[in-house]
């Protein structure tokens, strides 16, 4: 009897929370959910088209690639500055791409919006795949220098450097992961596109051998370019076995079952790990994989549905194997910097899980102790509400949602005025008054997820602070599914 008491105690003191949280209506995350898909044209690179919403920003990126006799026009750049790097692009895409798979029943007049998103990430993947054989474009700039400037991407006079993996240089890492995001996002179109899913999908394929023939990380490869900005600290095992994992849920394919089934336990299958990033792959593919056994009792995977299980149970208050910190306010909270990203995934792979469970009626076993796919929806819920601003400071940090959200986002292109309003350059060095003024941003960079509070719930509003004013695609790219799931509950 004393699991059945513990699993009340777990559910009674996730109610509670709900209860005690702001009512956020099904309106108010649908409406989360259009700025969240929107900020994203705030970071596109490339012509814009003349349904462009965001009009403030404008052309840029016209001739990236070209100086390499390439053409890698497009994509995003990935947070606040002008560079666009494969690693954290590809991963956004992915999640994006999961965020329709999973949710995107629930998006609604936001499905088209949500796949134009992808493909306008997809069609410039395809793009650094496909121009060199046996190559991979995975970065357009170079940061050190982008970063001693503070322009809009409209003027970037910086060096558009491109930087690639190949045989000689490998990056099974970056490759990895974008075979997993083409993969995913070949699902995404199956039905809509099938041509163009036919193409995303043969590219996956050949963008996860290539990864997989010429094994190493491309942090090696390309060292200070890439290096602390987006370094592949978990190596590269993780994200072979995500891409695996991608492939084989795209193709059903049994040699990839086969490729999981000998390599997971090299590749980390063994190991729990208690966050998921652009970085480290290895809960999501836990929670990715467990998915056939809890929906075809694939017995293959049945550890993966363990070490998800282990997972979860880090993150439940109450539970044995819990391990997360929260913030007093109740905010999970795993790094000074960009904490929210954390929060994002988290927040997906328990309601993906949730999902999951409910397939059979479900639990996950911490110890003696069951938690059931409510409870973890419930723990989602009150991550999102935060986010949303049921929080101590009572602000929203989604940008242009609710009446109070951040006004000093550390972002070039909404701090500088627009190329409409100033149509004269501001070169390099002139634009960093911008970034030191006191004013807010000229820009709304509408529905940005930025960096977030510390750990006692703070948040300093300022433009120089990035740890915590800088958004990035891969905060927002998970949330999009979060708050798709929620504006589906009548």
């Amino acid at each position: 009897m004393a699991a059945p008491i513990t699993m009340l105690i777990l559910c009674t003191s996730f109610l509670s929370l709900s209860l005690l949280s702001t009512a956020f209506t099904s309106r108010d995350y649908a409406d989360a959910l259009e700025k969240s898909i929107l900020f994203f044209e705030g970071q596109r690179s490339g012509p814009l088209p003349s349904n462009q919403r965001l009009k403030w920003r404008g052309n840029s990126g016209l001739s990236d690639g070209a100086s390499y006799h390439v053409d890698l026009v497009g994509g995003y750049y990935d947070a606040g500055d002008n560079v666009k790097f494969g690693l954290p692009m590809a991963f956004t895409t992915t999640m994006l791409a999961w965020s329709v798979i999973e949710f995107g029943g629930s998006m609604h007049s936001q499905i088209g919006n949500a796949k134009t998103a992808l493909r306008w990430a997809t069609d410039y993947l395809l793009k650094a795949a496909t121009a060199t054989p046996d190559s991979l474009y995975v970065q357009v700039g170079d940061p050190n220098m982008d970063h001693k400037c503070w322009e809009r991407p409209e003027d970037m006079d910086t060096p558009r450097n491109v930087y690639k993996v190949s045989a000689q240089n490998p990056g099974s890492d970056v490759a990895a992961e974008m075979a997993a995001a083409l993969a995913a996002a070949s699902i995404v179109f199956k039905d809509s596109d099938p041509s163009y899913s036919a193409k995303l999908l043969q590219t996956a394929k050949n963008v996860f051998d290539f990864a997989d023939k010429y094994r190493g990380s491309y942090s090696d490869s390309l060292n200070s370019m890439v290096c602390p900005f987006y370094c592949s600290y978990s190596g590269y095992q993780d994200e072979l076995l995500w891409g695996a994992s991608w492939m084989h849920r795209a193709t059903q394919d049994s040699s990839y079952l086969s490729y999981i089934q000998s390599n997971g336990h090299t590749m980390g299958s063994d190991n729990d790990d208690f966050s998921f990033s652009w970085d480290d792959k290895r809960a999501g593919t836990k929670v990715l994989l467990s998915k056939d056994f809890l929906e075809k009792s694939t017995s293959e995977f049945q550890l993966y549905k363990s070490h998800s299980d282990n997972y979860i149970c880090s993150l439940i208050p109450g539970s044995s194997g819990f391990q997360a910190q929260y913030t007093p306010g109740g905010l999970l909270y795993k790094a000074s910097e960009s904490n929210l990203q954390y929060v994002t995934t988290t927040t997906f792979l328990l309601l993906t899980y949730a999902k999951y469970l409910s397939t059979n009626g479900g639990v996950v076993t911490c110890g003696t102790s069951t938690v059931t796919a409510e409870s973890l929806i419930a723990q989602a819920k009150k991550q999102v509400d935060y986010i949303l601003g049921d929080n101590p400071a009572k602000m929203s940090y989604m940008v242009g949602f609710g009446e109070r959200y951040p006004q000093h986002v550390h972002h070039r292109g909404s701090s500088v005025p627009s190329i409409k309003a100033h149509p004269d350059r501001i070169n390099c060095n002139n634009g960093f008054q911008y970034l030191y003024a006191n004013s807010p941003n000229p820009n709304v960079l509408v529905g940005a997820v930025i960096g977030g509070p510390d750990s006692k719930d703070n948040f300093a509003d300022d433009r120089n602070n990035y740890q915590q004013s800088e958004p990035a695609t891969y905060i927002n790219a998970p949330f999009v599914g979060a708050l798709a799931f929620f504006s589906g509950k009548a």
